[in-house]
């Protein structure tokens, strides 16, 4: 399948550069993938649209302050570092920028206290980025606490705003977020609420909870001419055996399990796998990688964002709702002046 089929045009003017006031304030596109048609409504009004009985899935990974800004020891020379996956106590893999003018053995300081050395870039990995540690007797963890920021992506813009990151700490994550690990949001869950959860209960439907931590493998650029030729990179999830038992059942019964978001649904399909093998509770990495064509196993709906062209995000919306109706959906999100990306607006599958 042709990478450029994923491609549409996206006004800069529509990316959100910062989330509303609320959480439950933004438009919600509704898309049926029965009829295809197409209909408006608010985030706040998601639960109106779940049926007694029915699952809501949330994944309660909690991004990491993984954006370090670092300077080089000596020269003073600026190194930006994002830290995607402990690889042990005192090493990380971390992309680094600028990527082309760094040795390995660098040592890296913060500009609070610039003759201490609080890490080394030990090595350049084959698969990209560096492993980076940090001198005994610290450890990787807790420079990322106090020195980092939330690793928000690069079409966001801060430069010189730094009254933002006590509001991007608090709105760069959800509500329900619990297991650290992240290194990007899992958007879609930025729009709940804990009155939303409350509703959910008292529809009465069931909210079960999943964990993916959101890494390379999400926001990798697709950048191959075919999908077929891309790979994804792997990433940590976990579902306990409270969850596996309540989408067990649903799925036995054939009421409705709605996804919060594209790595709940990467979790809930690799569970279906799992769960058709015998297997639960669920641990462990999946490099799952949902394009046209892939035949859903357990979700039977989808709250998401609107997302950048070409990458694995559209290409798992395209899959769930069909390629024509998603197609259609975002040429209306455009057209209606939708705010896209990270915070922007919510579409929900249906």
């Amino acid at each position: 399948m042709d990478t450029s089929l994923f491609e549409y045009h996206l006004p800069p003017e529509l990316i959100a550069q910062s989330p509303l006031s609320s959480r439950d304030e933004s438009r919600m596109m509704v898309l049926c993938r029965s009829t295809g048609d197409i209909s408006h409504a608010m985030t706040r009004d998601l639960p109106s649209f779940i049926r007694a009985g029915e699952i809501l899935l949330l994944n309660e990974s909690r991004v990491i302050p993984a954006r370090v800004c670092l300077r080089k020891l000596g020269s003073g020379g600026a190194v930006d570092l994002l830290f995607l996956n402990s690889l042990g106590p005192r090493e990380w893999r971390a992309l680094a920028r600028p990527s082309g003018r760094l040795r390995a053995g660098t040592q890296l300081v913060h500009e609070s206290e610039p003759e201490r050395i609080v890490a080394v870039l030990d090595e350049r990995l084959e698969k990209g980025g560096w492993r980076v540690r940090t001198p005994e007797p610290g450890d990787v963890t807790g420079m990322i606490q106090r020195f980092g920021r939330m690793p928000l992506p690069p079409y966001i813009d801060r430069k010189g705003r730094s009254e933002m990151d006590k509001l991007d700490r608090e709105r760069y994550q959800t509500v329900y977020a619990r297991v650290e690990g992240s290194v990007a949001a899992p958007t879609a869950g930025l729009h709940i609420t804990q009155r939303m959860l409350d509703d959910v209960r008292g529809i009465p439907a069931l909210v079960a909870r999943c964990v993916l931590h959101v890494g390379l493998g999400t926001f990798k650029p697709v950048t191959a001419s075919r999908v077929e030729e891309h790979s994804m990179e792997p990433e940590a999830y976990e579902m306990g055996d409270e969850a596996c038992g309540i989408l067990a059942s649903a799925m036995s019964e054939g009421r409705r399990i709605l996804a919060v978001g594209t790595t709940s649904v990467r979790v809930l399909e690799a569970a279906a796998d799992a769960a058709a093998a015998g297997q639960k509770p669920l641990s462990g990495e999946t490099s799952l990688f949902i394009t046209p064509g892939y035949s859903f196993k357990a979700t039977g709906a989808l709250l998401t964002n609107f997302h950048m062209p070409r990458s694995t995000l559209l290409m798992l919306v395209s899959a769930f709702a069909g390629m024509e109706l998603a197609t259609k959906a975002y040429k209306l999100g455009v057209a209606q002046g939708y705010r896209f990306l990270s915070y922007g607006d919510a579409m929900l599958i249906v």
